[in-house]
């Protein structure tokens, strides 16, 4: 099967990430000398957890939010990162400095398991030291996405309960992610809109969902999506500027007869959805809800935010 096309994610290419430096275990290295052991566990068993940040006008935006998320996350698997918040701080610092970026740049910062003495799930294999590789490139979302909309096709797989698979941990495994794009990417479609395990809408494999219906902004209950920051933001925002809204439960049927829809997530911010299992949603151009939140997003990730020790 060959697959091709561009996905919710997928940014233009920037010759200039060709030469990046990356932070690997307190050491920046070239990009094509950047390698873990195979025996890592976040190699093997994708046991570990990450957060992706945007360097915007040089801050890092909502640095905080990220680095308690990625705590958490740590916490909840019984991994031991190594460094405190001012530590992980401290090396998004030298890595952006190194590669002399200030702006328009997308951050992966994955923290695994580290390297064990066999591959096998036991984290009691481990060596006890954790593997912290930082890459930062120059990514910017792709304007016409954004411009004309993503197009949704909804997955027969299903996002996970927490007592299976959480998806509320940023885990380095996705594979049944990727397993529920597949069958959307074959439909033609940038992104798998997943329903959660009682059929009602939840969210798509990389982003949040919202919609529109009656002037109120509507989107699931998060118990079994991402627990996306951009989404919080956006329910943030909603509070603060009067617009309604609401956590609930949806179905499909509700969201095929919404106004306007779109997604949610660090990279691409808030992002129009043109079309859902090939129905068109809304009006074609008219976005007001939508492209007022995206307005406000913008301006939220430009304002100075402080660092919490």
């Amino acid at each position: 099967m060959q697959l091709t096309g561009k996905g919710a994610q997928t940014p233009n290419h920037d010759a200039r990430n060709d030469g990046v430096l990356i932070w690997l275990n307190g050491k920046l290295v070239r990009r094509a000398e950047a390698m873990v052991s195979i025996f890592d566990a976040g190699f093997g068993l994708g046991d570990g957890v990450w957060e992706g940040i945007r360097l915007v006008e040089g801050r890092f935006a909502f640095l905080d939010d990220h680095l308690k998320r990625l705590e958490a996350g740590a916490r909840a698997i019984a991994l031991d990162i190594g460094l405190d918040r001012a530590g992980l701080a401290a090396a998004l610092d030298e890595l952006v400095a190194a590669n002399a970026m200030s702006d328009g740049v997308h951050i992966r910062l994955m923290v695994t398991r580290g390297e064990k003495t066999t591959i096998h799930q036991d984290p009691r294999n481990a060596l006890g030291r954790p593997t912290i590789a930082i890459v930062a490139e120059h990514k910017r979302p792709d304007p016409e996405i954004k411009r004309q909309g993503l197009v949704l096709a909804t997955s027969p797989v299903r996002c996970s309960a927490p007592d299976s698979f959480d998806l509320r941990l940023n885990s380095h495994s996705r594979l049944n992610l990727i397993q529920a794009l597949l069958p959307a990417i074959a439909a033609g479609a940038h992104e798998a809109l997943m329903l959660d395990p009682h059929g009602f809408v939840s969210s798509c494999n990389s982003t949040n969902l919202f919609f529109v219906s009656d002037g109120a902004v509507l989107t699931s209950t998060g118990r079994y999506c991402f627990k996306g920051i951009t989404r919080q933001k956006v329910l943030d925002l909603c509070a603060a500027h009067a617009i309604p809204v609401r956590e609930a439960d949806f179905t499909l049927a509700e969201a095929y007869n919404s106004a306007e829809a779109f997604v949610t997530g660090t990279f691409g911010g808030v992002t129009p959805v043109a079309r859902l299992d090939g129905r068109a949603i809304g009006a074609v151009g008219e976005r007001p809800v939508t492209e007022r939140l995206s307005a406000l997003y913008d301006a939220l990730t430009r304002a100075p935010s402080p660092r919490t020790p």
